[in-house]
């Protein structure tokens, strides 16, 4: 078998590597291979996009849910969490504070609210595309179907975010009641690729039951699905789930697995995410130095804010959006990269 650093250049060469591989990389590598992997992601994210850093507006429009993930503080069966929903004009006063800041993208998110029809969702992104032409509208509302997402399409939405996960079936049945399939799942984020959209999937990395094998199937999953865009944080239990105990997720894998994603896939638009920036203060900063290219802050109402919790302690829930704004752009220069006011389209 080659040695990590040899891997790590097949996979900058190839963009691929086997199951066999992925498993011994992962299982063995050591801080110097995650520090070479994040130089070569490095200079690949700069050749392709220079030191540009695409920012993207969320609004995370409803924590209602109807579903009952074992990990996530939206979850149904979570009895303490004071719910919520915005308007319609509620989310479009958040997108024009949005592009006075600069934001040419609004990423809608939102649990599985059964409340927001199809219709709803239709007319929100008409909306925004005729309000904001020159922006891109990113949709990030679970499983749907077919027909859904043709109508998101055809009304106007550009992306997709729907995480995977995880590849593996039998340890996406450790994270989900008996009611979701792995398979819809999977469904979903083909449909999202054959309709057109920049798809976005991804993985908590150090999720419960999660094994390097799973992370193997993983990379081979997005490999052969190609995403414009992958999202990678690290696991973070929340209090009031079944998951309340367990560790969290470890924070150099994930800045790893940014790396190697890069490599594996280098035109994708990868986040810095707020998990990253939970984990460690200046976990962001070093995603885009692991080779990540978006940062994605909140523009959602302050007062609900601290009620759209996934996971303990995340942050940014009290600052205001002009606040995030220029927190961003600090902590982006910081490290070497601008901030640009553009979509920010996968190339």
């Amino acid at each position: 078998m080659k040695s990590n650093k040899e891997l790590i250049d097949k996979l900058h060469i190839s963009h691929s590597l086997t199951h066999e591989e992925w498993t011994a990389l992962l299982s063995t590598y050591n801080e110097e291979d995650r520090l070479y992997a994040a130089d070569r992601a490095r200079a690949v994210t700069d050749e392709i996009y220079g030191k540009d850093v695409f920012i993207r507006g969320i609004v995370e429009f409803s924590n209602t849910c109807n579903k009952n993930c074992y990990y996530c503080g939206l979850r149904a069966g979570n009895t303490k969490l004071e719910r919520y929903r915005l308007s319609i004009d509620d989310i479009m006063d958040c997108c024009k504070d949005g592009y006075e800041f600069g934001f040419r993208t609004f990423v809608l998110q939102s649990g599985e609210d059964p409340y927001y029809t199809t219709e709803m969702i239709c007319e929100l992104v008409k909306r925004i595309k005729k309000e904001f032409p020159d922006c891109a509208v990113t949709l990030s509302i679970g499983e749907k179907s077919y027909e859904d997402y043709k109508a998101f399409k055809d009304a106007g939405a550009d992306r997709y975010l729907l995480r995977h996960e995880t590849a593996n079936e039998e340890h996406y049945g450790k994270l989900h009641p008996e009611n979701m399939s792995w398979a819809n799942r999977m469904r979903c984020l083909n449909d999202l690729k054959s309709l057109g959209f920049q798809t976005g999937c991804g993985v908590m990395i150090g999720s419960p039951e999660q094994t390097i094998d799973c992370l193997a199937d993983d990379m081979l999953y997005m490999e052969k699905l190609k995403p414009e865009m992958i999202g990678l944080g690290p696991f973070l239990p929340h209090s009031d789930t079944p998951f309340r105990d367990k560790p969290k997720g470890s924070y150099e894998m994930t800045l790893f697995m940014i790396s190697l994603c890069r490599l594996m896939l280098p035109h994708a638009l990868i986040p810095a995410t707020t998990a990253l920036g939970t984990i460690k203060p200046d976990g962001r900063e070093q995603g885009i130095l692991a080779g990540a290219n978006v940062i994605m802050p909140n523009l959602s109402p302050v007062r609900v804010r601290d009620k759209y919790m996934l996971y303990d302690n995340k942050i940014c829930t009290g600052d205001a959006s002009s606040g995030c704004r220029a927190c961003i752009e600090a902590r982006v220069q910081s490290v070497g990269y601008n901030v640009a006011i553009t979509r920010g389209d996968y190339k």
